[in-house]
């Protein structure tokens, strides 16, 4: 990330207020991909005034502006990341809902083969994997 979500939304002319503020600050610092109600969770830590409704509008405009990702993983909960972190790929444990990211350079350069030889030059993409872990024995 080049920039604090503050920093872009200020950029945007987005009103900040002080409950905005915690909360970009509480996504901008998630390793993870949280949802409204973890988002929320940790937000109140630092400012108890702030309502989950809160949370709810201020996510929305935020994925409205472009500053934030909407991840949907299969299991009914929209997550939230930086729409402006590193590029990686998800890979997603079906048993215990871990999201594992990954970036890997073969890949990369599979997908853009791929899009040359059907005429095409990759402008983005979002590769999700779902698995389970295999066991030994």
């Amino acid at each position: 990330m080049t920039e604090s979500i503050i920093a872009r939304c200020e950029a945007l002319g987005l009103r900040m207020t002080d409950q905005r503020r915690t909360i970009a600050r509480v996504i901008g610092t998630s390793r993870d991909h949280p949802d409204v109600e973890e988002l929320y969770s940790r937000a109140v830590t630092i400012d108890p005034r702030i309502s989950i409704a809160t949370v709810y509008r201020t996510v929305k405009l935020f994925e409205e502006s472009g500053l934030l990702d909407r991840l949907e993983f299969g299991d009914g909960r929209a997550r939230y990341e930086d729409a402006e972190r590193d590029h990686h790929d998800h890979l997603i444990d079906l048993a215990s809902g871990e999201v594992i990211e990954f970036c890997d350079p073969e890949i990369e350069e599979l997908q853009d083969r791929i899009a040359a030889r059907l005429g095409y030059r990759l402008k983005g993409h979002r590769l999700e994997l779902y698995g389970v872990k295999l066991t030994k024995g």
